[in-house]
C-alpha cells in the first residue's frame, strides 16, 4: 500500500485529491488489494477489479477492466474505443457521483465474485 501511497503524491490538487479518495474507498472501505502494475495502482479481489490513471489534463480516470460486462445504469462509464476497459472520467471532487460510483464499483465486485474471469480468445 506504501507504493500507492507515494504513487498518489506525485500528483497535485483535485488530481491527487481524486486518487486519494478513490484509493481509500477501495483500499479501505473496500478492502481491495492495491497493487501498482504498469506503473499504476490496480485493485484485486478475486481478479483485477479497477485501477486509477491519472491523465495530462489533470484528471483521474477511474477505470473498470471488465466494464464492457457491466450494465451502465447510472451513465457514467465510456468505453473512449475501448473493447473492454470503460471508465469515469473525474475532473474535481467536488463533481464526484459518489453514490453512483458505488454502486459500479459493487456490481464489478459483484461480476468478479459471480462470474469467473477469462481471456476471449481471438478469432
Amino acid at each position: 500500500m506504501v507504493a500507492v501511497d507515494d504513487f498518489i503524491q506525485n500528483f497535485e490538487g483535485d488530481q491527487r485529491k481524486i486518487l486519494n479518495y478513490l484509493h481509500i474507498l477501495l483500499a479501505n472501505e473496500l478492502e481491495l488489494v492495491p497493487k501498482i502494475r504498469f506503473e499504476i495502482p490496480f485493485y484485486y479481489k478475486r481478479s483485477w477489479i479497477c485501477y486509477l490513471n491519472p491523465t495530462k489534463r489533470k484528471t483521474a480516470d477511474f477505470c473498470f477492466l471488465r466494464g464492457n460486462e457491466l450494465s451502465n445504469e447510472q451513465g457514467l462509464l465510456s468505453g473512449k474505443g475501448r473493447k473492454q476497459v470503460v471508465s469515469i472520467e473525474i475532473a474535481k471532487l467536488s463533481d464526484l457521483p459518489e453514490g453512483a460510483i458505488k454502486e459500479v464499483v459493487h456490481e464489478a465486485l459483484l461480476l468478479d465474485e459471480s462470474v469467473p474471469y477469462s481471456v476471449k480468445n481471438k478469432k
